[in-house]
């Protein structure tokens, strides 16, 4: 995931323009999470930044992960009536440029079913949204599996021809072998046998393949690939080489190349083989692995004894700038490898890579005030499903790169209390993520007021929980004319300040985002981030709630 800004439409507006968030009156409902006083969000805002921090079915330290489901699910489907051009730009982002598959799998699904059931047209049709989230091989299938489970076996008609859309642009020999597995829910002959796509007319090798996924599923005893496909025959030629020559046959001198020409993934190879995967395997694999899959790897690449002229070269892959920018991987996915790494050989290498990914992070001018939050809540869940590092991991890294690279900045973490966190500027990013600490609560606008000296902007990277002790909004602490940047990573449904004139709401996990910051200051237009610099029209369309 590379961006996920946003500013809302009176941070754009011309004075006296009113905040699209208000102060609720009284009730439980207007309160944070933790009990603060809180702010109602429109519902484009709350659908943003409950996408761009969530991921599917994960509980949070405030929200169980069917709540946030059904929350989504619920902003989606309302947004996909009142106003489908939006939804549907922030779904074709998710899947694109935001890479959350899931939520964009599940939010179209919810889209089509929305305006189906409500009967309405106009605006992008449901087979374009359908399509657009469709990125990898494995998508339509796994679309229509939701389908099935969420809505039932009837699956309309512009479902069906939008994954047929997908399937023509997506599955081709090398996709079939990396993703058309006993382990999926929907094999490439099951989608196929539903949306009965015609291939791509130009692509004239793809009815061969259709044919040959439809027998792989169906009469995989009579399955034979298409003599005219070099990988597929590839990989059926090694796959019918006797079990007791598949060593020799890795290890020999050709077996790098013979690997990479049957699009032998190391998963596969590691079934394929009946046998362990020691260093001459693995250094057999490694020039086809991905940036990603050598970084899940590094352990075994360590355990199996890899040679230090191999490992080299899988360093110099890791941290190359250009490996990085298209692997679209979150800062704190380096983090992580980097804290779990098994040997001293990687740490240089995944800090170089760490901050190639932060690289979009603007060089602000005068002085800046970055606040972390370091409360418990921001401990307690992690940044995804498999990973170890907690969203308090991931605003320390934020937070830290920001500072290194302003101008001059004071970067301070908070909770109860709060504190300036000592950095020096050319000093490892991991180094200074060491001197931060758990620190309980939530008391954002005694931090604000705290550190706060005619600083000419603020940032606050936090989930917005303020407790209830303290009921000063954070912004109001400092003058009207300082920008105020809230980056909130978990996307709940209270926020602890109104959105205005110099008062900003960010989503997501993405260093990115902080791009929009100097576009503010600036006095460009801030657009939602799939609106290519286009006027958001559809703003004046506000929905109150």
């Amino acid at each position: 995931m590379l961006v996920a800004p946003h500013v809302s439409a009176a941070a754009r507006a011309m004075p006296p323009s009113p905040p699209r968030l208000h102060r609720a009156p009284t009730g439980p409902g207007f309160r944070t999470h933790a009990g603060g006083p809180a702010f109602v969000r429109e519902p484009r805002d709350e659908l943003f930044l409950l996408a761009v921090g969530d991921f599917v079915s994960r509980p949070t330290f405030y929200e169980t992960g069917a709540e946030r489901d059904d929350r989504y699910t619920r902003l989606v489907r309302r947004l996909a009536v009142e106003d489908p051009e939006w939804t549907a730009g922030l779904l074709r982002w998710l899947r694109g440029e935001g890479n959350m598959r899931t939520a964009s799998l599940v939010g179209a699904a919810a889209y089509v079913r929305a305006r189906l059931d409500a009967g309405v047209s106009g605006g992008p049709s449901n087979r374009s949204v359908i399509d657009s989230v469709l990125q990898r091989a494995d998508e339509p299938g796994e679309l229509l599996a939701h389908w099935i489970s969420t809505y039932g076996r009837n699956v309309p008609q512009p479902v069906r021809r939008g994954v047929a859309d997908g399937v023509r642009r997506l599955y081709t020999s090398r996709s079939l072998l990396k993703y058309d597995t006993a382990s999926q829910d929907f094999r490439f002959g099951d989608v196929l046998n539903l949306v009965h796509a015609s291939p791509d007319p130009a692509k004239p090798w793809q009815g061969a393949l259709f044919r040959y996924a439809l027998d792989r599923r169906h009469h995989p005893e009579r399955a034979v690939p298409p003599v005219s496909d070099p990988l597929l025959t590839a990989r059926r030629a090694l796959t019918e080489t006797a079990a007791d020559e598949r060593r020799a046959v890795v290890t020999g001198p050709d077996g790098p190349a013979r690997l990479a020409a049957a699009g032998m993934t190391w998963e596969a190879l590691a079934g394929w083989l009946h046998g362990p995967m020691d260093a001459a395997v693995w250094e057999a694999v490694i020039p086809a692995m991905g940036p990603m899959a050598l970084l899940r790897n590094l352990r075994n690449f360590d355990e199996a004894g890899v040679s230090d002229e191999v490992a080299a070269g899988v360093a110099e892959r890791l941290s190359d700038a250009s490996e990085v920018a298209r692997s679209r991987q979150f800062p704190f996915r380096y983090l992580a490898a980097h804290r779990k790494a098994p040997s001293s050989r990687w740490a240089a290498p995944l800090e170089r890579a760490l901050g190639h990914s932060l690289a979009n992070v603007p060089a602000l001018p005068g002085r800046t005030l970055i606040l972390v939050d370091r409360s418990d809540s921001m401990f307690w869940d992690t940044v995804s499903e498999r990973s170890e590092l907690t969203r308090a991991d991931a605003a320390a890294v934020f937070g830290t790169a920001l500072a290194m690279r302003a101008e001059q900045a004071d970067l301070v973490e908070f909770g109860w209390g709060s504190a300036a966190v000592p950095y020096a500027k050319g000093e490892p990013v991991l180094e200074v993520l060491k001197r931060f600490r758990d620190m309980g609560g939530t008391y954002t606008a005694k931090a604000v007021r705290k550190h706060y000296r005619a600083h000419d902007r603020i940032l606050i990277v936090t989930d917005e929980q303020t407790a209830p002790y303290e009921p000063a909004v954070p912004a109001d602490t400092v003058p009207a004319r300082i920008p105020v940047y809230t980056w909130n990573l978990a996307g709940y449904e209270p926020a602890h300040g109104s959105t205005g004139r110099h008062r900003h709401t960010f989503g997501g996990l993405t260093d990115a985002a902080f791009r929009v910051v100097g576009l503010v200051e600036a006095g460009r237009e801030a657009v939602w981030p799939w609106a290519s610099g286009a006027t958001d029209r559809t703003r004046s369309a506000r929905v109150s709630r």
